[in-house]
């Protein structure tokens, strides 16, 4: 009867240490899916073919193509550079009037996942407002995008002489009707 009682116990220990290998198996593989889906949008994301116009004062504007490798939408709603004291994130819409204006996105840019969103210029843009320096042809300038998770991706873009992209600038708080961006 010892000898029952022991097999009983040895097969119970058995197939306790089973289910718990299984639910801690199922645990680690529901944590790295939770890890993969979680991971930051700054490493989901890149910039290709991005480029800065050139300007010797006043505005300018970033372009290029924002690639999200995610398995989820990311949203950059900010960006930085130590080439300018203040960024907008912008779009270019038709006014009442039939002209294409700029004015900052609300919410920042959206790129979903799996797929590009193209910065350029007379659509979506990240714009430089008030240049430390005129930005020369050759020149190269560093910006930092800060996504809504608070993740950001660092990057670095030549400056290249461009004539166009010369819409007017629709400020929320500006008051003088617009700003014309000029290079």
């Amino acid at each position: 009867m010892h000898t029952l009682q022991n097999i009983r116990t040895t097969r119970l220990a058995g197939l306790l240490a089973v289910a718990t290998l299984t639910l801690a198996g199922c645990g680690a593989t529901a944590d790295a899916a939770q890890d993969d889906a979680a991971s930051p949008a700054g490493q989901d994301v890149t910039l290709a073919d991005g480029w800065v116009k050139a300007a010797d004062s006043g505005m300018s504007a970033a372009f290029g193509e924002l690639t999200n490798a995610g398995s989820r939408d990311v949203t950059v709603v900010s960006a930085t550079t130590p080439a300018s004291t203040a960024l907008e994130l912008h779009e270019t819409v038709e006014n009442e009037t039939g002209e294409m204006v700029m004015r900052e996105i609300d919410g920042g840019f959206v790129v979903p996942a799996g797929d590009t969103l193209t910065l350029e210029p007379g659509g979506d843009h990240i714009m430089l407002m008030d240049l430390v320096e005129p930005l020369e042809a050759g020149d190269e300038v560093t910006f930092t995008l800060t996504f809504s998770d608070d993740s950001t991706y660092e990057l670095t873009v030549p400056v290249k002489d461009y004539s166009g992209a010369n819409e007017n600038y629709v400020g929320g708080d500006e008051g003088d009707g617009g700003m014309e961006m000029h290079g």
